[in-house]
C-alpha cells in the first residue's frame, strides 16, 4: 500500500496532466489573464513608492502643486490597475467555466461508452460527484489560480525589490516573517489533505444513500422504515459533517496565524523604524512605503499558500476525474467495423460462457442456440439462472469471455455499434421512462415516428386505451422515470417504445411480469400478428407468458438444460415441469 505522500504526489502529477490537457484549448484566454495581471501587479508596486515621495517630498514639505502632480498620477495608475484587474478576472473566469464544462462533457461521454461492467464498477452516486462535485473543485483552483496566484509571484518576488530598494537595513524582517509564515500554514495543509480526502468519498455515501430513499420511496413507506433510513441518511450526513467540520477547523487556524504574523511583522518594522527615524537614517515616507511593501510580500505569500490548501483537494478531484477518463470500456468497438446486413434478423449463440471480473465461476457457460426470423424463442429459469445477462450480450452490454454472439451471421464484436444497435428493440426489466411527453418517450428510438406509427404501436402494446384517456393523450406529461404512471402502464408504453423502433429484433427482458394474465394474452396475440416478420426473444418468470413460444430455453445455473416446445418440455424436462407444476393447476397443466 503506498504512503500519502507517494499518494499526494500522484495526485498532483495527475492534476497537473489534467490542467494540460484542459487548458491547452484556452491558452488565448490564459496569456490574456498574464498580460493583465502583470499589468495589475505592477502598478500595485509603483503605488507605494509615488506615496513615499507625496509624503516626503509633498506633505513634509508643504508643497501642494507635487502632492497634486503625484497623486493625480497615483489616481490614473489605480484606475489602470482597477480596469486590468477586472479584465484579468473577466478572463480568468471565461477559461475556468470552460474548463469545467469540457471536463464535465469529457466525463459524460466516457461514461456514455463505458458498458455495464464498468459502471457498476463506479456506482451511479460516485459517477455524478465527479461529474459535479469533483469538477467543480478543479473549476474553482482555475479560476483562484488566475485571479491570485498568477499575481502572487509578481507582487512578492517584485515587493522584495522595491523593499530593499526603499531600506535594506530593515530587510531582514522578512527574511524572519516569510519563512515563518511557510512553515505555519503548511504544517496545516499537510493535515488538512487527507481530510479533503476523506470528504469526497463521504459525499458519494450520501448521494448514495439519497438516491436509494428517493428511488426506493414507495418501499420505504410501504414497510414503515422512515425512522431507519432517516437514521441511515443523517448517520451519512453526520460522516460528511464531521470531515467537513474537520477540514473546516484546520482551514480555519490559517487567516488568524496569517494576520498574526502579517501584523507583527508591522509592529517590528514600525518600532525598528522609529528609531531610525529619530536618528535621522530614515524618512517617514520611506518606512511608509516599505510597510506598504511589507505588506504586499506578506499578502503574496498568504494567497500562494491559500492556493497551497486548495491545490490539495482540487488534486484529490482531479484524481478521481482521471480515474473515470482513463477507464476503458470493457466493450471495445472494432477497428474495421461491418456496416451492411443483408439477411433479416437471425441470432446465434456459439459456445458462449459470460464470467464476471473477480467472480469465482461462470455466470453463463458453452450457450449453444439459434433464433431465426418470425419465431418467439422464450428463455425461463429461476432467479439467478442468468438470464438479464444472456439478454444484455446481444446488443453488447457486456462482451461474451468465450465464444461467439452473431447476428445474421456476423459477430456482435465486428458489428458497426448504430447498425447493432439499430437491430435490437430492447425492452428492459425495469421499465424506464424519461422526462418529457407520452410522444417524446416513444419516439426515443425513432425520432421520425409519425403519430400514426405511435398510435399503432401503443395499440399493439395494450397501451391506447389509457394514453387516449388522458386529456393531452400524446402530448401528456410524463414524470421522472414515468412515476406518475402505474408498473403495468409504465410496462406497456416501453413495449410500444421498442415497438416504434421498427427493429428486426424484439427482445422482451421480463417484460411482462407486471401486466395482468388478460392484457399479457392480448399483448402477445398483437404482437404475432402484426410483428410476424420479426424475431422474438422473451424473458419470463411466468409460464402462461411462453406456452405458445416456437423455442423455450430452460436455463438453470447458466446452462441450458432442456429446450423444445412447451408440450415437449412437459414431458422430456424435470426442471421445467417443476416451474409449470409450481405455477399453473392441475387442469391447466393437462
Amino acid at each position: 500500500m503506498e504512503s500519502p505522500e507517494v499518494r499526494q504526489k500522484e495526485e498532483a502529477k495527475m492534476l497537473l496532466r489534467l490542467l494540460a490537457q484542459f487548458l491547452k484549448p484556452h491558452w488565448k484566454l490564459l496569456v490574456g489573464v498574464a498580460i493583465f495581471q502583470l499589468v495589475q501587479s505592477v502598478a500595485t508596486l509603483f503605488l507605494p513608492g509615488l506615496n513615499a515621495n507625496i509624503i516626503d517630498d509633498g506633505v513634509l514639505k508643504a508643497d501642494p502643486g507635487y502632492i497634486l502632480e503625484f497623486g493625480g498620477i497615483m489616481l490614473l495608475i489605480s484606475l489602470g490597475q482597477v480596469i486590468a484587474s477586472i479584465i484579468a478576472v473577466y478572463f480568468g473566469s471565461k477559461a475556468a467555466m470552460r474548463v469545467g464544462r469540457d471536463l464535465r462533457g469529457a466525463i459524460f461521454h466516457r461514461v456514455a461508452d463505458f458498458s455495464e461492467r464498468e459502471v457498476t464498477k463506479f456506482g451511479a452516486p460516485s459517477l455524478i460527484t465527479r461529474t459535479t462535485n469533483d469538477v467543480q473543485q478543479v473549476q474553482i483552483l482555475v479560476l483562484m489560480t488566475c485571479t491570485l496566484l498568477v499575481s502572487a509571484p509578481i507582487l512578492a518576488i517584485g515587493g522584495i525589490i522595491a523593499a530593499l530598494q526603499q531600506d535594506v537595513g530593515l530587510s531582514w524582517v522578512l527574511a524572519i516573517a516569510v519563512p515563518l509564515m511557510l512553515v505555519a500554514i503548511g504544517s496545516i495543509i499537510i493535515r488538512v489533505v487527507p481530510q479533503f480526502r476523506a470528504l469526497q468519498k463521504r459525499i458519494d455515501t450520501v448521494n448514495r444513500v439519497l438516491r436509494e430513499q428517493l428511488t426506493g420511496i414507495r418501499v420505504v413507506r410501504a414497510f414503515v422504515r422512515e425512522k431507519v433510513e432517516t437514521d441511515r441518511f443523517d448517520l451519512a450526513n453526520l460522516d460528511v459533517t464531521g470531515s467537513a467540520l474537520r477540514a473546516g477547523r484546520l482551514f480555519a487556524l490559517v487567516f488568524p496565524l496569517v494576520t498574526l504574523i502579517m501584523f507583527g511583522t508591522s509592529v517590528a518594522v514600525q518600532w525598528l523604524g522609529a528609531f531610525r527615524i529619530n536618528d535621522g537614517t530614515l524618512q517617514v515616507g520611506t518606512l511608509s512605503a516599505f510597510l506598504a511593501y511589507i505588506i504586499q510580500i506578506l499578502a503574496a505569500v498568504m494567497m500562494a499558500t491559500f492556493m497551497a490548501i486548495m491545490i490539495p483537494r482540487a488534486a484529490v478531484s482531479a484524481d478521481r476525474i482521471s480515474e473515470v477518463l482513463g477507464t476503458d470500456s470493457s466493450v471495445v468497438l472494432p477497428l474495421a467495423p461491418v456496416t451492411q446486413l443483408h439477411a433479416t434478423g437471425t441470432i446465434e449463440f456459439r459456445g458462449v460462457s459470460f464470467e464476471y471480473p473477480g467472480a469465482d465461476a461462470p455466470v453463463l457457460r458453452n450457450l449453444d442456440f439459434t433464433v431465426t426470423p418470425g419465431t418467439t424463442t422464450a428463455i425461463i429459469g429461476s432467479t439467478g439462472a442468468g438470464k438479464t445477462t444472456l439478454i444484455s450480450l446481444m446488443p453488447r452490454l457486456f462482451d461474451v469471455t468465450d465464444g461467439e454472439v452473431l447476428v445474421d451471421g456476423v459477430d456482435v464484436r465486428d458489428l458497426d455499434a448504430d447498425l447493432l444497435w439499430s437491430r435490437i428493440g430492447l425492452v428492459p426489466q425495469r421499465a424506464y421512462l424519461f422526462t418529457g411527453t407520452v410522444a417524446s418517450n416513444l419516439r426515443y428510438g425513432n425520432p421520425d415516428a409519425t403519430d400514426d406509427d405511435l398510435w399503432r404501436a401503443l395499440d399493439i402494446a395494450q397501451a391506447k386505451d389509457f394514453v387516449e384517456k388522458l386529456p393531452e393523450r400524446l402530448d401528456a406529461e410524463v414524470s421522472q422515470g414515468g412515476t406518475n404512471f402505474s408498473g403495468g402502464q409504465r410496462q406497456r408504453l416501453a413495449i410500444a417504445r421498442a415497438l416504434v423502433k421498427r427493429a428486426e429484433i424484439l427482445v422482451f427482458d421480463d417484460s411482462f411480469s407486471a401486466l395482468d394474465t388478460r392484457t399479457d394474452a392480448r399483448l402477445r396475440a398483437a404482437l404475432s400478428k402484426h410483428e410476424r416478420a420479426t424475431t422474438r426473444i422473451v424473458v419470463a418468470q411466468r409460464v402462461s407468458t411462453i406456452t405458445e413460444a416456437d423455442q423455450i430455453l430452460v436455463l438453470e445455473h447458466g446452462e441450458i438444460v432442456d429446450r423444445g416446445t412447451h408440450e415437449e418440455l412437459l414431458e422430456s424436462s424435470t426442471t421445467y415441469a417443476e416451474i409449470v407444476n409450481s405455477q399453473l393447476k392441475a387442469e391447466e397443466v393437462a
